[in-house]
């Protein structure tokens, strides 16, 4: 059973909605995570430096975006398993208020820490 205290339709939409959002935003970073063309003749080494840079974050921030997404799948699998809610650890119910702040957490706040 899922969690009895969570409006487990609007999480599902939530979920749904944030894992499309996610995944415009990686579509739409695909180009400045492309490989940096290194033109010694054209570019400066400070700006070669500046796209390197640039490239890492853009790449650190895709790697955000797909644990996210993760995150997200494994909690829309759980709704499905009907197990949404449950301390992964202990198998309490996690509070409703931490459910709807953050619907991917697996555990209770005691759990937790």
């Amino acid at each position: 059973m899922n969690h009895p205290d969570i409006d487990i339709e609007k999480i599902t939409r939530q979920l749904e909605d944030t894992k499309a959002l996610l995944i415009d935003q990686s579509f739409e970073s695909k180009e400045s995570r492309a490989t940096v063309m290194l033109d010694q003749q054209s570019v400066g080494r400070l700006s070669r430096m500046d796209a390197l840079q640039g490239q890492a974050m853009a790449k650190a921030g895709e790697d955000r975006r797909q644990m996210m997404i993760w995150r997200i799948d494994a909690a829309l699998a759980r709704l499905e398993r009907k197990t949404f809610g449950e301390c992964s650890e202990c198998g309490e119910w996690i509070a409703a208020k931490r459910l709807e702040w953050d619907p991917t957490v697996l555990k209770c706040i005691n759990c937790a820490e």
